[in-house]
């Protein structure tokens, strides 16, 4: 029996070991959940729409101030001879960073519009101050790391700020690519294919359908003429401007190119999801007209009706949808 004794001492630290491991094991099972390790995301450059949404804001949303200071930075980057794809990536670099202020605080000695810090070697607190200098720096790095214009906004931005928090770039795409599109003329500032106009009067003759409708009942599965649900007057819209499209919203979400809903044009189908980044759970679609307005046939108890378009709407799809163009990978 004396022989056990040393044994039964050992008892307890094992058992404490065991609790402890499993503590450990059950704490690494969680971290994994909640991190996403163990999980693969490989994002192409023009897959940022579909990830956590946008902004909200859209370029008719900012100051003179804004406005300016993203004009330095397009003409600046434009004058380095780096390609509008590096544009944007600035501009929603500066978007998060200083809101597009070119501010003299920040965290730590961060300054200016892309809060660059002169202790980590951007520079002078007067240079990284000037609009110009902090654009050309900015600029300059993001076109030496290798493969940028393949990366997707916001890794390209991340690897050149090393910021803590490396996926709040992403939301300002919409944002950025709006910019560079209204103040330098580029169509497709992010290089993913620019998705073809709409057939002459198509948009119009669509829109003019829909509008005709405006007050008939929403009934689940109709398609007219007395009668409509969502994608039942989208249906019927689009056949009336010679475009088929598919019955149901889900399927008329791939009925033609996607553009951020931030360049959205009349005649452009929107839609709702319960989880905006996954398409298989789009569950409403609508007609956009231009100028924040569109034509739907909303839910049982309404009738077709215009509306302003609820652009920081939880279940808005980042992407829209142009009827009758090729499918692109925006």
């Amino acid at each position: 029996m004396n022989l056990l004794r040393p044994l039964r001492l050992l008892i307890p630290f094992v058992a404490i070991a065991a609790a402890l491991g499993l503590f450990l094991g059950v704490g690494f099972v969680l971290f994994s959940a909640g991190s996403g390790a163990g999980r693969s995301q490989s994002f192409g450059p023009c897959d940022a729409g579909l990830v956590g949404g946008g902004s909200g804001i859209r370029a008719s949303n900012l100051s003179d101030e804004q406005r300016r200071n993203a004009a330095i930075i397009i003409q600046t980057a434009r004058n380095m001879g780096a390609p509008p794809r590096a544009w944007l990536v600035a501009l929603a670099t500066a978007m998060q960073e200083s809101t597009l202020r070119n501010i003299n605080y920040g965290d730590r000695d961060s300054l200016g519009l892309f809060q660059q810090r002169p202790s980590q070697g951007w520079g002078a607190p007067s240079q990284v101050t000037d609009p110009v200098y902090s654009t050309t720096i900015f600029i300059q790095r993001l076109l030496a790391v290798p493969g940028w214009a393949d990366m997707p906004v916001t890794v390209a931005a991340q690897i050149v700020q090393r910021s803590a928090f490396p996926d709040a770039y992403a939301k300002w795409e919409g944002l950025a690519s709006d910019l560079v599109q209204q103040l330098a003329d580029v169509s497709d500032p992010a290089g993913c294919g620019q998705t073809a106009t709409l057939p002459q009067g198509a948009a119009g003759a669509a829109i003019a359908f829909a509008l005709d409708e405006v007050g008939k009942p929403y009934v689940w599965g109709a398609t007219g003429p007395n009668t409509y649900d969502c994608s039942g007057l989208m249906l019927r819209a689009f056949q009336s401007a010679g475009i088929n499209l598919p019955r149901v919203s889900r399927q008329q979400f791939y009925a033609g190119g996607h553009v951020p809903v931030s360049q959205a044009q009349p005649g452009d189908l929107l839609f709702y999801a319960s989880d905006p980044s996954d398409p298989s759970t789009i569950h409403h679609v609508m007609l956009y007209m231009g100028n924040g307005q569109m034509v739907e046939a909303p839910y049982t108890g309404q009738s077709v009706r215009v509306q302003p378009v609820p652009w920081n709407y939880s279940e808005l799809v980042p992407l829209a949808t142009r009827p009758g163009t090729s499918p692109n990978r925006a």
